[in-house]
């Protein structure tokens, strides 16, 4: 069998520095420290003050790794036709492993049924960055990925006319052939294969992309999903499934206190347990931990079971550290109070303060949104292997760089004695992009002399120590014209930040944070103000899907219903009037000089395509046609991840009040929908976890520790609660904007068009979430 383009995993430039060298000087502490400076994604995934070299660079070619189209890299063909793409990002349920070698092959023109993905190692220098978060895989990939495929169709022309001794220009690849136009002789990709291989690629310059009329794949509904048949069948391997001969299980006693440590342990009884084969202690990781495992005692046994019966016998003493005393009723109060006064201000137009002390007309509301776990339906697991000097992982992992670099870091090796297996994920949403439970099986294999030991977390595990969902109170305050609009606004956010785990002592949002939907709205307002407290965490914080928009928006849209309620207008076109008319702004001429790491010249944020989702939305779902009691049209709009998405929520509430949601219509405007039938799955995706959220999800903490533990108390949203229709209309583009994000965007507008539609059903008004009981309350 020949093959036209290497696979095979090699090693190559150092990696970036370990994630625990990270220090308090990464951080840019607030809008004024921005001057002269840009902002890119460091090791972490988080945004730091870039060196003056990064400062031009946005995107993929802003992120560790950069881009790499490199043919011989992604792309192989066997002599018998069969085309092999690699897959370089993680597979969590939202299709990359079909969508990005989707790409490669059409422009590849290669036949879809004899295509076949390999999934890539961890290995940064060779596929450049993997970090598959952010909504950024096609956004980022798509040219690379269309570069890829060309470059190969054109190897493979010039191996047909060197053949056939013609003109390139009289070949033509067709549908896994080659056919040279003027006589109709054609060889398959193949035959072909091992001449190609002696060809150097083309230059970026040199390709012939196609044009989009010409696609097959790219923006049709018809290409199947690679993994669907596997999947669905059970004939697939995530994390949590992989065996290897000789392997020894592993649960965790993990200090339930963030920075909490074991004082003390008796392992006596636990080794009794029939299975259980060591007990190890992992050391505590000293703040801030970062990725770091959290420490604690681990039980080794011949199963999970007998693992986690040995757990239950082990007798822990734990000093809990100065977070013992975290209550989140406490906490409320704390972030309200910082939210009722003055804070440093991170955007500022006008004079905010002035107007509204002088305004005889104000409004004023404060939103609650709980700390929230990621809750993946695959709890974290990992498998390490360590044979003479070099470690095997098998994890479920969204950052396979950051694992590998974890991994290293802990066992004293070098990344290139590192191997990172990629798994498939049952979810990730953000929590599998932080890899200690690799670290962990790293951990132990090297504690039982390099045998192959898988750790498991349990559910209670996954929830008790997850990196939490910020808590957060969101202030909102406005002066008013006598015609109800807004003169001046006043946002007041406090929230501890997700730098809190690499900073010690970091508090309040940093400019990531307060760049999703904080400082970046588009109202015209002439005096508008956003501050930023500086709260503690107290547990760890990590990105969720859509991070901080979820609280941001929320509020945001939240009260712009109610100002509108308050005018006595249409909440929707009080909306747009606040949006004002179609133009596109500099996001730095909102202080924000994140922008997603995008170039703000290239995604400038458009109001005209903002205010088309909005028209969309509600239009499609009948807007202020007339409903019957107890039922309600509640609308909100977002922007995130550089993409627009307005919602129409029908809520009906019962006289019990008891809640149904008829329908949800969500307009999108993400660029082109490069595989439509994946977008549409994951804006109905976010849709049920937005509700879910709202509805039901909160995590409580007592004496440090979270009260939750399963899904009878940390509770998602069930089949029989879903909306009973979920509607997606996407905005066509031909290419004329540049893709945007579609994980993470519809998820922060689900909560306030929910509250908005009981309002409007009910006139009840929501602002702390989660709704849980609170209809049923009011009805009796």
């Amino acid at each position: 069998m020949s093959t036209v383009f290497d696979n095979e995993n090699g090693n190559g430039a150092p990696a970036l520095p370990a994630l625990p060298s990270m220090t308090r000087r990464t951080w840019l502490k607030g809008a004024g420290a921005l001057t002269g400076l840009a902002l890119t994604v460091g090791a972490a995934g988080i945004v730091r003050a870039a060196t003056s070299d990064e400062i031009k660079k946005y995107g993929g070619d802003g992120m560790p790794g950069g881009l790499v189209d490199d043919t011989l890299v992604f792309v192989s063909i066997a002599a018998d036709g069969i085309v092999t793409i690699v897959a370089h990002r993680s597979e969590m349920g939202q299709g990359v492993r079909t969508s990005l070698p989707m790409v490669v092959a059409d422009e590849l023109e290669a036949d879809w049924s004899k295509v076949r993905v390999a999934q890539a190692l961890g290995m940064q220098e060779k596929y450049g960055n993997q970090n598959t978060d952010g909504s950024r895989s096609m956004r980022h990939s798509f040219e690379p990925m269309r570069r890829v495929g060309a470059a190969a169709r054109q190897m493979l022309e010039l191996a047909a006319a060197q053949q056939w001794n013609v003109k390139p220009t009289e070949v033509q690849a067709k549908n896994h052939e080659v056919i040279h136009t003027k006589t109709g002789r054609r060889l398959g990709y193949g035959a072909l294969a091992e001449a190609a291989a002696k060809i150097t690629p083309p230059a970026a310059k040199d390709l012939r992309l196609k044009k989009p009329a010409e696609f097959r794949y790219i923006g049709k509904e018809s290409t199947r999903g690679i993994d669907l048949k596997n999947i669905v069948t059970g004939n697939t391997q995530y994390g949590i499934d992989t065996r290897l001969p000789g392997m020894l299980y592993a649960v965790v006693a993990r200090p339930m206190v963030m920075g909490g440590k074991v004082r003390s342990f008796d392992a006596s009884d636990a080794l009794k347990v029939p299975g259980v084969i060591q007990v190890v202690e992992l050391k505590s990781s000293p703040a801030p931990a970062g990725f770091n495992p959290l420490g604690g005692i681990a039980v080794i046994a011949k199963n999970t079971w007998a693992a986690i019966k040995g757990r239950e016998a082990l007798k822990i003493t734990w000093d809990d550290g100065k977070h013992a005393s975290y209550n989140s009723v406490e906490y409320k109060k704390t972030l309200q109070d910082a939210a009722r006064k003055p804070a440093k201000a991170v955007r500022n137009n006008g004079d905010t303060m002035s107007v509204l002390s002088k305004s005889t007309r104000r409004m004023e509301a404060e939103y609650y949104l709980p700390h929230i776990a990621h809750a993946t339906m695959e709890p974290p697991a990992a498998t390490a292997h360590i044979v003479d000097g070099k470690c095997e992982v098998w994890a479920c992992v969204q950052a396979p760089q950051a694992a590998r670099e974890i991994v290293a870091t802990h066992l004293k090796l070098k990344p290139e004695d590192v191997t990172v297996h990629v798994t498939l994920l049952g979810g990730g949403f953000g929590r599998k992009s932080k890899p200690d439970f690799a670290a962990e099986a790293a951990l132990l294999s090297q504690a039982m002399k390099g045998v192959p030991v898988k750790v498991t977390w349990t559910r209670e595990d996954d929830i008790h120590n997850d990196y939490f969902h910020t808590v957060s109170v969101e202030r909102l305050e406005v002066a008013l014209d006598a015609g109800g609009k807004p003169t001046a606004w006043l946002h007041r956010t406090a929230a501890p930040t997700i730098a809190s785990i690499f900073s010690e002592g970091a508090k309040g949002e940093q400019p990531f944070e307060l760049g999703m939907s904080a400082v970046n709205i588009p109202f015209v307002i002439p005096n508008f103000r956003v501050e930023a407290p500086e709260v503690e965490a107290h547990t760890r914080i990590g990105w969720f899907r859509s991070v901080s928009n979820i609280p941001h928006v929320f509020a945001i849209q939240s009260f712009v219903a109610e100002l509108a309620a308050a005018a006595k207008r249409d909440h929707r076109d009080y909306l747009l009037d606040l949006i004002g008319p179609a133009r596109k702004i500099n996001p730095k001429d909102m202080a924000d000089e994140w922008n997603y790491g995008e170039s703000p010249e290239r995604y400038p944020l458009d109001t005209g395509r903002m205010r088309n989702t909005i028209t969309l939305a509600t239009n499609k779902a009948g807007w202020g046609r007339k409903l019957p009691k107890g039922h309600g049209l509640g609308l909100a709009v977002s922007y995130s991840f550089v993409t627009y998405v307005a919602v129409v929520i029908e809520a009906v509430i019962s006289d019990k009040g008891e809640l149904s949601i008829p329908r949800v219509d969500i307009a999108v405007d993400c660029g082109a929908q490069i595989n439509p039938d994946r977008v549409r799955s994951q804006i109905e995706g976010a849709c049920i976890m937005g509700l879910s959220l709202a509805l039901t999800g909160e995590i409580t903490f007592k004496d440090g520790r979270a009260e939750q533990g399963n899904f009878h108390e940390y509770e998602v949203m069930r089949s029989m609660d879903a909306p009973r229709e979920i509607r997606v209309h996407f905005i066509k583009h031909d290419f004329d904007v540049p893709l945007g994000g579609v994980g993470e965007p519809a998820t922060p507008p689900i909560a306030p068009a929910l509250c908005n539609a009981i309002f409007a059903a009910t006139g009840k008004r929501i602002r702390d979430l989660p709704l849980r009981n609170q209809l049923q309350a009011s009805a009796k």
